[in-house]
């Protein structure tokens, strides 16, 4: 069942600051699923080691793509939310990317959309070279390299299958079409077959991909080095990784002054909510939000083995205390979505960090605790999500000023903040980790215990007892 509903809307002007808890002038109880998606797609762009901003400047470029080619408007309402869902699969395979370099793998994600791989030389050497063991001594670094160089091409297309089935998939759990779900499959497809997963040649590709791979290419090499080495980079691989036809209509708009206009504007969600095809628009309404809650907590919880089902977990525990001491209907609502997306921030973690074994350093630690602030910063952009960004955020807050990320204290602390870093805590504890082994529900209450009053909150952790002792939890 689709989970978004179809309607035609009036244009709107520019709203007043009065809007921002529903939306760009929407009434309240009409949300649009661009607004969801777009601003979103800001925790995808962390977790592929890109600036936030990266799948909207995609999708931006691609629809002015799209209607300079003369793509009709069914298809362009399709292509918005392949471009804006492009990488939905990123974090499927951040683990075993990881484990395959034994090194940063977000850092690797970012430098390899600028290296041309699939050519032999200096580039894609110095890549290797720059990405593999790198905290490695040099005896063990060096074997990881030839390892990794016997296995590049298998490795490289397992991981490009399991982000794309991914992201495949939980474009269709969203509700979308089969065709945005084929262009997000084929994202990694070159037009001379030497792409991935299936080699797909030339036509075979689908459209919505081919835009997909130029836009991309065009945002990452825009933001990292401007817009003449972007226009140079897809002139050089025309014909090998991008269709020929596209790289000339790219040309055409670049000359016209209309490929690059606005990407760097403040209103960059606002512009990018203008592109979605009027007659094609999306209302979301309850079952579409949390629809979109659920499918980004399985992307946050799939970036390491270790979080499986973690979102789920906080979400379920934080509804046992909010029912045990009495919160209404709305605000269990609302605690649920953001125990879902508290995590949200968490992409921008490189797995050599989540995955360690041992103790984390300082500066680590920094990476760890900065995870918060990203929370807060995706979900604000989110007009049904603005209310509670902030609890969000303060899920590993603690009474006593303890916590992260704004070392908050007190009364400073909501409720709805108090349930998640309990429930946060309580599933943490529950789950196996990287250091230890999972512990028994007994075991998790002593430790927990021990800090409350002082740290977590009382209450909020003997409703969640209670819960236990009535089977709930």
């Amino acid at each position: 069942m689709s989970v978004a509903i179809l309607i035609k809307e009036p244009q709107v002007s520019r709203p007043s600051d009065s809007w921002l808890e529903t939306g760009y002038g929407e009434p309240a109880d009409s949300i649009r699923t661009s607004e969801l998606i777009s601003a979103l797609s800001y925790a995808l762009d962390l977790t592929e080691g890109r600036s936030m901003g990266h799948s909207v400047r995609t999708c931006v470029m691609g629809m002015r793509l799209a209607q300079h080619i003369g793509m009709s408007m069914e298809e362009q309402a399709d292509l918005y939310y392949a471009l804006l869902l492009k990488d939905a699969g990123c974090s499927s395979n951040s683990s075993r990317l990881f484990h395959i370099l034994n090194a940063d793998e977000i850092r690797a994600k970012r430098d390899v959309k600028t290296t041309d791989w699939t050519k032999v030389g200096f580039e894609s050497l110095n890549f290797a070279l720059s990405h593999v063991a790198t905290n490695s001594p040099l005896p063990q670094r060096m074997w990881r390299l030839l390892q990794v160089a016997s296995t590049q091409q298998t490795d490289s297309r397992d991981l490009v299958k399991i982000r794309c089935e991914r992201g495949s998939y939980i474009a269709k759990k969203l509700g979308f079409s089969d065709a945005v779900a084929e262009g997000i499959h084929s994202l990694d497809e070159h037009w001379n077959g030497g792409g991935y997963p299936n080699h797909l040649l030339g036509e075979e590709i689908p459209m919505f991909s081919r835009i997909a791979n130029l836009c991309q290419t065009l945002e990452v090499f825009y933001e990292a080095r401007g817009e003449e080495d972007a226009l140079n980079a897809v002139q050089e691989r025309s014909g090998r990784w991008f269709d020929p036809a596209l790289v000339a209509a790219t040309m055409s708009l670049s000359k016209q002054g209309l490929l690059w206009m606005g990407l760097d504007s403040k209103d960059l969600l606002e512009n990018v909510l203008v592109m979605e095809p009027e007659e094609r628009r999306l209302i979301a309404d309850d079952a579409t939000i949390d629809s979109i809650c659920l499918a980004f907590a399985d992307i946050i919880d799939a970036k390491s083995p270790f979080t499986y089902q973690h979102s789920n977990g906080v979400a379920d525990a934080a509804m046992d205390i909010a029912i045990h001491i009495g919160l209404t209907d709305r605000e269990k609502k609302q605690l649920r979505r953001a125990a879902l997306m508290h995590d949200i921030g968490k992409l921008s973690v490189p797995n050599n960090i989540l995955e360690k074994p041992g103790k984390l350093t300082d500066e680590e630690w920094q990476v760890v605790r900065d995870h918060p602030y990203y929370t807060f910063q995706i979900l604000k952009r989110v007009p049904a999500f603005k209310s509670f960004s902030s609890d969000a955020a303060a899920h590993h807050e603690r009474l006593d000023g303890t916590g992260y990320w704004r070392r908050l204290s007190g009364n400073n602390i909501s409720i709805s903040a108090r349930i998640l870093a309990v429930a946060d805590v309580f599933d943490a504890l529950r789950a196996k980790r990287p250091y230890r082994d999972a512990l028994p529900l007994e075991q998790v209450f002593s430790i927990m215990r021990k800090d409350s009053p002082r740290a977590l909150d009382l209450p909020c952790l003997e409703a969640l007892v209670s819960a236990a002792k009535d089977g709930e939890a």
